[in-house]
């Protein structure tokens, strides 16, 4: 069975290259796409998927934000926090809101799988 995933980042291109990653490990449904953390909220509710992919970085309402309000939903939520380069101390606050591991970008697709494959098979 594959796990559902929800993307979310406002780049539209940086979402494509998640998704090809993801849809092309064989592992992994992308069940939906938001583009800011207000979506990200209301497709979380809506589509229950079983890990979560955040921007960090984002208009209207930033990752970390989002992070909690869907923890504060769902405390077994898992959610990957992606980053820039440099963002160290956005990427702590991420993991205190409750975001299970982060992804620096640019990454590799290697990278991505591994932090994502180690993060939904956790309990």
């Amino acid at each position: 069975m594959a796990y559902k995933v929800l993307i979310v980042d406002d780049a539209m291109f940086m979402r494509a290259m998640i998704r090809d990653i993801l849809v092309n490990s064989g592992k992994y449904d992308v069940v939906g796409e938001a583009s800011n953390g207000e979506e990200a909220i209301s497709k979380y509710q809506n589509l229950n998927p079983d890990l979560v992919t955040m921007d960090i970085v984002m208009p209207q309402m930033d990752g970390i934000e989002a992070t909690k309000e869907i923890i504060k939903m769902d405390p077994k939520a898992k959610i990957v926090m992606c980053s820039a380069l440099g963002q160290e101390a956005l990427v702590i606050e991420s993991i205190a809101a409750g975001a299970k591991d982060f992804i620096v970008k640019p990454f590799s697709a290697e990278k991505v799988l591994k932090v994502i494959d180690a993060v939904a098979t956790s309990i």
